[in-house]
This record gives structure tokens, C-alpha cells and sequence, in this order.
């Protein structure tokens, strides 16, 4: 089993602006990004870097350059942003006036209101956020972000000047594999300046912290795809992806409600006595086994389902990580008596 981090790096380099507290926030977000930008396209000699740190296209107004446009334009001049940074904005669009290429290949530039968000050359292809979060919206209504993190605002949802990250879940999609209890979840991302990738990650995991770490997760599934010519190509890779995820949650759910039916049914043993006999079969030690009889009394009885949820309980004071996986995986084995 895999631990992924990949939503845990998102929470520490966001800030507080760039994260939104639910899927529907994060979808208008994109949604207005969309509407409020145009690209425009322009031939390198006609950009012209104003004395205070404009950039003007011919026969067009001035927009201010972003922290990735600007250093987009220097990687086109030839010149570190850090020399440029040293000089005097006359100076600087000097430098830029001298080194910026002169060709007739245009460029493409994305604005947003009085900013440019980016420059690329003709072959890039942009895919814009909103046209991946379509999808989710289509095939995922039962999936949602994961508890808040530990910061007390993230919710795995995030989106910023330079990319969007979404991190879902499905809290209902409980489903057995080989004995133990999973969920279904995945990454998804993408960048509208090029930044990253086009890319998702889907997985079955058994536990999400606070930080946002999954642990314990399996059939992993990663794809990815620049932002060439053929990026569309990939929303129906993902689309495919997505599909297949859900169409595989329905049918483990199913299975795994009738598994939590029969445990809520079917007893552990007849008595006191052969519970705690079955319980120490499984390795349990007797000190364990008499707290598990104690709160399974309390739900009223020894079913199956009684017994996995004292236990679960109990694992939760488990310091040790090694112990409390060990517990875990015997949980497991004792609710596939139910199967």
C-alpha cells in the first residue's frame, strides 16, 4: 500500500487567498477566470516594456505582468530575472527592447482584467480549469473535499494566479478489498499558464490525516499530459479514468453494504465466552478483548459489526503507528467473517 503526499505539498505552498472551502466556490472561480480572460496574440517585437514596468501591445492598452508572466519574458530574452531585477525599470525595458526576439512567429498571451497571466509561443494550447472541472461535476455529485486540514481553512480545494489543485473524496463509498475497508478519492490538475501539467490520480485509501496525507491506498492511477497540441485528447483520457472510478465504487459499495448488513446481524459467538474465544484466535490480547466486551455490550449485543466498531474505537489510542496498523489489519479480518 502507497502513502501519497501529493495533497499534503499543495497545503503548505498555498496561501490563504488561493484556497476555496467547497467544490462549488472553486468551480465559480474558474468559471469567472474563464469569462474575464482572452488571449491575444502578438509578434515579439510589437511588446513593448513601458519605463514603469508595463507591458503595451500595439494598438492595445497596458497590463501589468505577473510574477510567471514576467519571468516568462525574461526566459524569452535571453536575461535572468535577478539581473533584471538589479537594473532601473528604464533601464530594464531597455534591456528587453534589445534582447526579445525579432520574428514573425507570434505569441500568444492570456490576460485576466489588467494582467498578463502569460506568454507562450504558438504551440502551447491552453486548457482552461473550468473545462476540467466540468467533468468532475458530470461523473463525481457523491465525491467531496476531505476534512478541513490541520491549519484549521484548507480544504484540498486550491486555486491560484498559476494553477488549479482539487482533492475529493467519497465519504459514502465505503468498499471492501481483500478484507479491508476502503474509499475511493483522487488528485486533479492543471494549469491555465502553463505552470504544470494536465494530470489526475485516482486511488482506494483507508485513511486521510489532518495534513492531508492518504495512507494505506491502492490501484493507483496516474495520468498526465502536456499542454500540446493534443491536450484535449487527455480530458477524455480522464474522463475514462473518472468513469471507470466510479463505476467501480457503485459496484464495492453494493458489496460492502451487504457485508455491514450481515455484520449487523450475524453474532461474534453466542456468548461472553466465545466472543472472547474468537477474539483471541485473532490475536488479540485478553486486556483488549475485555474493553471490546465491555463497549460491545453497550451497542447491545455481539454481533460482528458491535465488536469491529469497539475495536475500531480502541485503535484510535494506539500511539504506535506499526501497532495501530497491526490492529487495523486484524479489524479487517474480523469483519470478513460477515463475507
Amino acid at each position: 500500500m502507497a502513502t501519497l503526499t501529493r495533497a499534503h505539498h499543495e497545503l503548505f505552498r498555498r496561501s490563504p487567498d488561493e484556497c476555496f472551502p467547497s467544490f462549488h466556490a472553486l468551480y465559480s472561480k474558474c468559471a469567472d477566470d474563464h469569462i474575464a480572460s482572452d488571449d491575444l496574440w502578438s509578434r515579439p517585437q510589437e511588446l513593448v516594456l513601458t519605463h514603469d514596468m508595463t507591458l503595451s501591445l500595439e494598438n492595445s492598452a497596458e497590463f501589468q505582468l505577473t510574477d510567471w508572466s514576467f519571468s516568462q519574458l525574461c526566459r524569452m530574452a535571453g536575461i535572468s530575472r535577478d539581473t533584471i531585477n538589479r537594473l532601473s525599470p528604464k533601464t530594464a525595458s531597455k534591456a528587453f527592447e534589445e534582447t526579445l526576439p525579432h520574428t514573425d512567429k507570434p505569441l500568444q498571451l492570456l490576460t485576466t482584467g489588467e494582467h498578463v497571466r502569460s506568454i507562450h509561443g504558438a504551440s502551447y494550447t491552453r486548457l482552461w480549469n473550468i473545462e476540467l472541472l466540468n467533468l468532475v461535476k458530470e461523473f463525481t455529485s457523491d465525491f467531496s473535499p476531505p476534512q478541513i486540514a490541520a491549519d484549521g481553512t484548507s480544504s484540498g480545494l486550491y486555486c491560484g494566479e498559476q494553477d488549479m489543485f482539487a482533492f475529493l473524496i467519497d465519504p459514502t463509498g465505503w468498499a471492501e478489498i481483500e478484507g479491508e475497508a476502503f474509499a475511493p478519492g483522487f488528485f486533479l490538475w492543471n494549469s491555465e499558464v502553463g505552470r504544470r501539467t494536465l494530470g489526475i490520480q485516482t486511488f482506494w485509501f483507508q485513511r486521510v490525516c489532518q495534513n492531508h496525507i492518504v495512507w494505506d491506498a491502492v490501484e493507483v492511477v496516474e495520468f498526465t499530459r502536456k499542454h500540446t497540441a493534443k491536450v484535449r485528447d487527455g480530458l477524455n483520457d480522464i474522463r475514462r479514468i473518472i468513469e471507470n472510478l466510479v463505476a467501480k465504487c457503485d459496484v464495492r459499495r453494493d458489496g460492502f453494504v451487504e457485508c455491514m448488513r450481515k455484520a449487523m446481524k450475524e453474532r461474534l459467538g453466542h456468548d461472553a465466552d466465545d466472543v472472547i474465544k474468537r477474539l483471541t484466535q485473532q490475536g488479540l490480547p485478553r486486556g483488549l478483548v475485555a474493553d471490546v466486551l465491555e463497549i460491545a455490550r453497550e451497542q447491545g449485543g455481539f454481533t460482528i459489526f458491535a465488536v469491529v466498531d469497539a475495536l475500531t474505537r480502541l485503535s484510535q489510542s494506539v500511539r504506535l503507528a506499526g501497532d495501530r496498523a497491526e490492529l487495523d489489519a486484524k479489524i479487517g479480518a474480523i469483519l470478513s467473517l460477515a463475507v
